[in-house]
């Protein structure tokens, strides 16, 4: 029964998607769907193993390009660079989702499974901190600052103003290294420092900073430096 036009441009994803489920489809079938067409030499299907293979089939490395580097890809207009950068954006959305609803906080690695969402595949540095409640839940994660590939600035009022805000507890630094280099520069520790002093004072422990990488991470209080 399943005769489909006799299945032909590569399965068409969209009816295989349908009759068999959407688990059934590979990265490139859901590519393809997103896409829709392909070009006069490739199926939407092949197009899109020609991308995944760009970025060997690495979905993570794939929401890295932009959309510019997506419509270097004979065949990719705007539509179609702007249809896969939406569906990979509410991917992360949805994990960004799930963690919020886990909140508990009880080592570096924690802190860093929940930062996940906001900080993997940047190319440019940002500084966020974790508000934490009396139980080590997060209330939420909140951004300070956004900067360049090669830093950004945290400003100590604007990090416990958004404590106090918030009502929080305590809190962890975390920031991210683009170039995947986890060893704290001079500029780190001697924020740490400020921001460790500034919350004795206030009563609200910085329990931790973190560097984040998209392979790993840094952790100040791990290392027995905070």
């Amino acid at each position: 029964m399943n005769n489909i036009l006799s299945w032909a441009e590569e399965d068409r994803p969209r009816e295989k998607l349908m009759l068999k489920g959407k688990a059934a489809l590979s990265d490139a079938e859901l590519i393809a769907i997103l896409i829709g067409s392909g070009t006069r030499e490739l199926s939407a299907v092949d197009l899109s193993k020609l991308i995944l293979r760009s970025v060997g089939n690495n979905l993570n490395e794939l929401a890295k390009l932009t959309i510019n580097d997506l419509m270097k890809f004979k065949g990719v207009g705007d539509a179609k660079a702007i249809s896969i950068a939406a569906a990979l954006e509410l991917g992360r959305r949805r994990k960004e989702s799930e963690v919020v609803r886990k909140a508990k906080i009880t080592s570096s690695g924690d802190a860093y499974q929940a930062m996940i969402p906001y900080l993997l595949d940047l190319s440019h540095e940002q500084f966020w901190v974790l508000l934490l409640n009396r139980a080590s839940e997060i209330i939420r994660p909140f951004q300070i600052s956004i900067g360049g590939v090669a830093g950004t600035v945290a400003d100590p009022k604007i990090i416990f103003k958004s404590a106090i805000e918030y009502l929080a507890s305590a809190i962890i630094l975390v920031h991210n290294h683009p170039s995947g280099n986890l060893t704290p520069s001079q500029a780190d520790l001697d924020l740490t420092k400020r921001v460790k002093e500034a919350g004795r004072l206030l009563d609200i422990p910085i329990l931790d900073h973190l560097i984040f990488g998209d392979n790993g991470y840094f952790s100040f209080a791990d290392k027995g430096i905070l």
